[in-house]
């Protein structure tokens, strides 16, 4: 059940504010939209007209929100400027697609370009880290709000990338710290493993992988050589905004799949029993558990596993 919670006047007064704020930026109060004779609502439509073609009126009053009496006025303005034209559905007879004339694509055509060069010139504004997170923010404010579908590919994964290796190493030094209460000496294990990782990087026996979601990373896992007949599984671990996905499971399945075809014979890794989730997904893989042994580390009195698959 999905409990529902009133929001506070802070909260209300902030996206007002922000509504307020965009407003000016992209001058939406102006009299004519963009310099021109058109409305934001105008504009809008002819937008809609522009890129998409078979559409009623029924369907724009319902994409846009739009009161059917105040768009069927505006459409008829339109027309009488020649800026639009009605045609028979094949669907149905008696309903009518409307399309822009040529008049109407030469009309919006200024329209569109204005837009393009008011954002261009926003975003100039900003350094590239800067314009990538405020594209992100906008996109996550779509997605809150219900404007955004999932993506149909909720994940992706690729290669390790300058920047990864410091992200890496700091999250799971939080994570682990605020899920098992481990240490700052876990985070400094984790920089010494991927140090040594990227110095002695050897790309015909060892490989990355760094899963990302809408432009964040959210998962890694690394494959190491240890001996021409041992490869060494390190560091998995899943963003807790993206567990749930399959991502654990199929970082495992990509180490693997790797360590045969480079004709290692054992598949190797390290864990800690309280790494419940991780276990799981190694035992669905076909590891077996070779030994394990009580120690103390990260500050935390733990039981540290040996697993190991036979490729």
């Amino acid at each position: 059940m999905t409990i529902h919670h009133q929001p506070g006047k802070e909260r209300i007064d902030a996206v007002r504010g922000f509504n307020r704020f965009y407003t000016r930026q992209i001058g939406l109060l102006d009299e004519g939209l963009l310099e021109s004779a058109f409305s934001l609502t105008e504009a809008r439509v002819l937008y809609e007209l522009a890129h998409r073609d078979g559409l009623t009126a029924t369907d724009l009053a319902r994409d846009l929100g739009l009161d059917p009496g105040y768009l069927s006025r505006l459409l008829k303005k339109f027309e009488e400027r020649g800026l639009v034209e009605r045609a028979a559905t094949e669907a149905d007879a008696r309903r009518s697609s409307i399309a822009l004339t040529p008049a109407g694509r030469t009309a919006f055509a200024p329209l569109n370009q204005g837009s393009h060069d008011q954002v261009a010139a926003l975003l100039d504004r900003l350094s590239a880290p800067e314009q990538d997170r405020l594209v992100k923010a906008m996109q996550t404010v779509q997605r809150l709000l219900g404007e955004c579908t999932e993506p149909k590919i909720p994940y992706m994964l690729r290669p390790l990338q300058v920047g990864d290796i410091g992200w890496i190493i700091h999250r799971q030094g939080l994570l682990y710290a605020q899920e098992y209460g481990w240490d700052e000496t876990y985070e400094a294990l984790v920089a010494e493993i991927l140090g040594a990782f990227v110095k002695s990087f050897d790309p015909k026996w060892e490989r990355s992988w760094i899963a990302e979601r809408d432009g964040d990373v959210v998962g890694s896992v690394f494959v190491v050589r240890n001996s021409d007949a041992v490869a060494k599984l390190r560091l998995l671990y899943v963003e807790p905004s993206a567990r749930g996905l399959g991502i654990g499971k199929r970082l495992v399945e990509e180490c693997i799949g790797f360590a045969r075809a480079k004709g290692y014979k054992t598949l190797t890794l390290w864990t800690n029993d309280v790494l419940t989730s991780a276990r799981r997904i190694y035992e669905a893989s076909g590891f077996k558990l070779a030994d394990e042994e009580r120690h103390h580390a990260f500050g935390k009195d733990l039981v540290g596993q040996n697993w190991n698959l036979e490729l």
